[in-house]
Parts: structure tokens; C-alpha cells; sequence
């Protein structure tokens, strides 16, 4: 009779072996390319970006350092100085905008109103545009010639003017009421997640010692909500600085260069004027302001869950 042969305890055979390694390693290995081509064409070309900013680069890249000359011009450069204006002016009043009208869509939402669903979609349909597409419908909207100053001059109220978009000194805005317009439902849709997340024993708790429904959201729930209000800045943040398209489609930076904003002014010296080197240095700005929201983020986030 032939005897089995057992091999000994914990010895595993090659093709187990080649199994194990091949779960190991496949997932690995589907991922790889995605890893490569995000490190080339996003940190590889960012970093390309931060070594042409020290050149004297025009239309093509060169590679002959000047050291800070291009950060030096670019600080000492009018129009540079005015979309950094346009930026504070943008970014302070785009997020503080999109703050107050999602928190109070929210708190309107969270009332368990009838055709909740309808309405959160309504509010929420604006994001689901592009930039190009949002811009180019406000434009005719504030287009004298086209939209609201028009409709009121056939309605007989010829006195009404509105011409914001081509007055030097409102045309900004009317690029807030645009993003404001776009991307309020968003921020929406974070505090609602946030207040559908709220305990409500609590706020049962506070009627029942007789605070008010208003009291309550303003003193316990929305201090609650501290982590949503950091995530919504750091969003909106980020899209008023990379703001970009909305310009393009509403002013193209006009009239004159009045609602020029950093990303528009990186382009046009990059790609129209020949001026790569600034261009590149007006970038590594646009990074480093980035930077500054999202690292002290981070930080504290991580920082949290250490102690957690």
C-alpha cells in the first residue's frame, strides 16, 4: 500500500506561495499607472512650474536662473496687484455669501417641509453646470442690451439701469452674484448632512428648558457644526482661487482689467504674452495661497484624531 506523503507543518507550497504574492501584489499593480500619472501630470508638472518661475522663461521654457526677478516683477506689476485686489474682494464676499445662504437654505430644509426632495434638487441643480455655462447665462442676464435692464425699459420703467457689468468698478460683483448663484447649493448640502447628523434628544432638551428654535440652532446646533464650516471654507476657497472660467465667460477680465483675478492674469502672461517666467511665478502664488488654507486644515484635523 502507498503511504501519503504529508509535507511538514507550515512549509506551503510554490504555487501557494505564487498565489499569495499575486493577491499581494495585482491590486498594486492595477493602480500603479493612476499613481504615475497623477505624480507626472499634477506634482511632476507643478514642481516644472516652481523651477520655471526662477528662470527668465518667454514663449518657451529656458532654463537660465535669475533667482527671485520674476517674483520681483510680479509684485511690481499693476495688473498683478489689481486681480489680487479682485481676489480679496471675490473670495471674502463669494464665501461669505455662500456661507449664509446654504446655512439658512439648510436650516429651512431640515424643517421636514413637504417636497423636500424637489426643492434640495432645485437648490442643488446650479452646481450640476459648468463654470462656461453658468457664466455665459449671466452675462446675458446683466447684459444692459439683453437682459434685466432691457426687460424693464420695454416694461416702460426707462429710468431703471443696470449696467453693472460693463461699469469698471461693480463689474466684480456681478462675478460673485454669478459663483454665489452656482455654488450655494453646495454648501447647502453640506450642513443639511451636517444638521440630518444632529442628535435630536437635544434639541427636544433645549424646548422642553424653553429655548426657542432659533436660539437653539445659533447657540448649540451650528457650534456644533464647526467641522463643516472649516470643510465649506476650505471648498470654496479653493474654487475662488482657480476661478478661471467664470471670468472668461462673464468679462473676460474687462472692462479693462477690472475683474481680472489671479488665475486669469497666470494665463494670459503664460500662454498670450510670452511671459512664462511670470506667468509660472504668478502660479507659484496661486499654490502657496493653497497651501496656507488647506496645511493649517490638515494640521488640526490630524492633530484631532491623534487625540482621539
Amino acid at each position: 500500500m502507498e503511504q501519503t506523503q504529508r509535507r511538514p507543518a507550515g512549509v506551503v507550497s510554490a504555487p501557494s506561495r505564487l498565489l499569495d504574492g499575486l493577491q499581494r501584489w495585482l491590486p498594486k499593480l492595477v493602480i500603479a499607472p493612476t499613481f504615475v500619472l497623477i505624480g507626472i501630470g499634477i506634482y511632476g508638472y507643478m514642481l516644472w512650474t516652481g523651477i520655471l518661475s526662477f528662470t527668465s522663461s518667454s514663449f518657451l521654457p529656458t532654463y537660465d536662473f535669475v533667482g527671485f526677478d520674476q517674483y520681483a516683477k510680479l509684485m511690481a506689476n499693476d495688473r498683478w496687484l489689481t486681480a489680487s485686489k479682485n481676489l480679496a474682494i471675490f473670495g471674502g464676499l463669494f464665501i461669505f455669501a455662500c456661507l449664509f445662504i446654504g446655512v439658512v437654505l439648510a436650516i429651512f430644509l431640515d424643517q421636514r417641509i413637504r417636497q423636500e426632495g424637489a426643492i434640495r434638487t432645485i437648490y442643488l441643480y446650479p452646481m450640476a453646470l459648468s463654470m462656461i455655462v453658468t457664466g455665459t447665462v449671466w452675462k446675458w442676464i446683466l447684459n444692459p442690451s439683453l437682459g434685466i435692464e432691457k426687460l424693464m425699459h420695454d416694461w416702460g420703467w426707462t429710468s431703471f439701469s443696470f449696467d453693472w457689468l460693463v461699469n469698471s468698478d461693480l463689474a466684480i460683483y456681478t462675478i460673485v452674484m454669478a459663483a454665489v448663484w452656482q455654488a450655494s447649493g453646495f454648501v447647502m448640502a453640506l450642513f443639511l448632512a451636517g444638521l440630518r447628523g444632529v442628535d435630536s434628544s437635544i434639541i427636544r432638551a433645549a424646548r422642553v428648558d424653553g429655548a426657542s428654535l432659533p436660539l437653539i440652532y445659533w447657540k448649540i446646533i451650528l457650534p456644533s457644526l464647526r467641522p463643516v464650516f472649516f470643510s465649506a471654507v476650505m471648498v470654496l476657497a479653493h474654487i475662488a482661487i482657480k476661478s478661471f472660467d467664470l471670468v472668461m465667460a462673464m468679462t473676460a477680465g474687462g472692462p479693462g482689467y477690472s475683474t481680472d483675478l489671479p488665475a486669469v492674469f497666470m494665463y494670459a502672461h503664460t500662454f498670450t504674452r510670452g511671459q512664462m517666467g511670470l506667468g509660472s511665478a504668478s502660479a507659484m502664488l496661486m499654490l502657496g495661497a493653497i497651501l496656507a488654507l488647506i496645511v493649517p486644515y490638515l494640521y488640526s484635523e490630524l492633530r484631532g484624531k491623534r487625540h482621539d
